[in-house]
C-alpha cells in the first residue's frame, strides 16, 4: 500500500454519498444560460403546483422546496418559475449514475439526485477517498456542467450527514476517530431518519444533539419508542451496518406504488374512484411488466389542508397484479373511512410482493382477465400510457394530476417510473 492510501485512516468500509446540488434547477440553468445566476424555481405544470426545487440564488431569499407559489413569490418577487422537464432530469440522472460505475461496482441509487458508493476496494486504482471524490466531481462538472456535494465516512448514515455539511459543491470527510466529536456537534434534526415529530419527542427528553442521543439510556428509549429506540441509540453513536446495495439487488423491492396531487380538491366519491382506478392501473402495469404480484393494498390520502394525511391497508386473499383487483382493494379501504375534508392527494401501493411465473391461471375467467391486461399493456407500451384504458377514465381531466418524481425512482428496473 502506497503512502497516498495511508493518508486517511478508515476501517473496513469507506462509503461515499453523492448529492447533486439543486439538481432540477441546476439542469435548467445549464440548459438555458439566461437562467444562470438568477433565482429559479422548478414547478409542475398544474394549477396546484408547488416549488419542486429551487436554485441557490432563490434559497438565499428563503424560497424552499414544497412552498406554495404565492409564498415563494412573496419571499422572492423576482423568482423565475420554470415548468419541470422530468424526462430530461431522469435522462441526466441515469447518465450520472452510469458514470459512477467507473469508480466502483457498488453503487446504490438513493433517489434521482443521490447515490451511495462503496469505494473500499477502489483505493488501489484511484488513490485516496478524497481523490476519488475529486475525480468524480470533475467528471460530472466537465460532462454535465453540474456540481455535487460529497460526503465520505465509514458508513452510509455518516456519509449522508457529511454531504450535507458543505453545500453547494462541497467535500466533507468524517474519519472514524472524528465520529464522537461530530455526533456531539450535530443537532438531531440533521440526522437522516429523524423527522420533526421524533425530534420534538426527543427534545422533550432533553436530547438535542446526536451525542446526547448516543449517551441517553437505551432502556428509556425503548420504553418511549419501542423497537425504534434501539435504532435511535445506534444512530446517536453514528453506527450503521447497512450495506450499499447495487442496482440489481435493490430491484428486489418491497412495494410498488403511485401517488398524485390532484388538479382540484375532490369530494364526490365517483370522482375519487376515477383517480383510484387510474392509480391502480399504473401500479398494476408496472408490476405486470416485471412479473411481480402483491397481496397487500395500501391507500394514502392527504386532505386539502395540506397537512392532514393518513393511510390504510388490507391483505387480499390471493396475490395479484391485475389493476381491477388492486382497484377493488383500494375502494374497500376508501369506504372504510369517513372523509372529513376534500382530498388533495391520493396514493395506491401494493406490497407483500413475490415474483410470478409465466404460467396462465387455471380457470377460464382468470385467463381472460390476464389476456386482457396483457393486450392493454402491449398497446400502451407501443402508443403511450392510457392509449387504451377503462371507459370510466375517459372523463378524467387530460392532465391526470400532477406528478413529482418519487424518491424511490431508479434508472432501471421496476422502480423506474415513466415520466413526462
Amino acid at each position: 500500500m502506497d503512502e497516498q492510501q495511508k493518508e486517511i485512516p478508515f476501517g473496513d468500509r469507506i462509503i461515499m454519498h453523492v448529492d447533486m446540488n439543486a439538481f432540477f434547477a441546476s439542469v435548467e440553468q445549464q440548459n438555458d444560460p439566461r437562467l444562470r445566476g438568477k433565482p429559479v424555481a422548478v414547478v409542475g405544470s398544474s394549477k396546484r403546483t408547488i416549488v419542486t426545487t429551487c436554485s441557490y440564488e432563490a434559497r438565499a431569499f428563503g424560497v424552499k422546496t414544497g412552498m406554495a407559489l404565492w409564498e415563494a413569490k412573496r419571499c422572492c418577487p423576482n423568482l423565475i418559475l420554470v415548468v419541470g422537464k422530468n424526462r430530461e432530469y431522469t435522462r441526466i440522472s441515469s447518465l450520472i449514475m452510469k458514470l459512477m460505475y467507473d469508480f466502483t461496482p457498488l453503487v446504490e441509487t438513493f433517489s434521482i439526485d443521490e447515490a451511495f458508493l462503496d469505494i473500499s476496494g477502489s483505493l488501489s486504482l484511484f488513490g485516496t477517498p478524497e481523490n476519488i471524490a475529486s475525480l468524480l466531481k470533475a467528471r460530472i462538472g466537465d460532462q454535465f456542467g453540474l456540481t455535487c456535494s460529497i460526503g465520505i465516512a465509514p458508513n452510509k448514515l455518516l456519509a449522508k450527514l457529511a454531504s450535507d455539511m458543505q453545500k453547494p459543491d462541497g467535500l466533507t470527510v468524517i474519519k472514524p476517530a472524528e465520529v464522537a466529536l461530530t455526533m456531539d456537534r450535530t443537532p438531531i434534526r440533521d440526522m437522516c431518519g429523524i423527522g420533526k415529530k421524533t425530534e420534538k419527542r426527543l427534545t422533550m427528553l432533553g436530547i438535542r444533539t446526536c451525542g446526547d442521543l448516543g449517551r441517553f439510556s437505551v432502556k428509556l428509549l425503548r420504553q418511549k419508542f419501542g423497537m425504534v429506540g434501539e435504532a435511535l441509540h445506534r444512530m446517536g453513536l453514528g453506527i450503521d451496518d447497512s450495506p450499499v446495495v447495487p442496482q440489481e439487488e435493490s430491484d428486489l423491492v418491497k412495494s410498488v406504488g403511485h401517488s398524485m396531487t390532484l388538479e382540484k380538491d375532490l369530494e364526490k366519491r365517483e370522482d375519487i374512484l376515477r383517480y383510484l382506478l387510474q392509480l391502480a392501473e399504473m401500479v398494476g402495469r408496472r408490476m405486470r411488466r416485471y412479473g411481480v404480484a402483491g397481496k397487500t393494498v395500501c391507500l394514502s390520502v392527504r386532505y386539502a389542508d395540506f397537512f392532514t394525511n393518513f393511510s390504510r391497508q388490507l391483505t387480499l386473499p390471493e396475490y395479484t397484479n391485475l389493476s381491477a383487483e388492486i382497484y377493488r382493494g383500494a375502494v374497500t379501504l376508501l369506504d372504510s373511512v369517513e372523509l372529513t375534508q376534500p382530498i388533495r392527494l391520493l396514493g395506491v401501493k401494493l406490497s407483500n410482493l413475490r415474483h410470478q411465473d409465466e404460467q396462465l391461471p387455471l380457470f377460464e375467467g382468470e385467463r381472460k382477465k390476464a389476456h386482457l391486461a396483457k393486450a392493454m399493456d402491449e398497446v400502451n407500451s407501443r402508443f403511450g400510457e392510457f392509449s387504451v384504458t377503462y371507459g370510466t377514465l375517459l372523463t378524467v381531466d387530460e392532465k391526470r394530476g400532477s406528478f413529482v418524481i418519487s424518491p424511490a425512482w431508479r434508472p432501471q428496473g421496476i422502480r423506474k417510473v415513466d415520466v413526462e
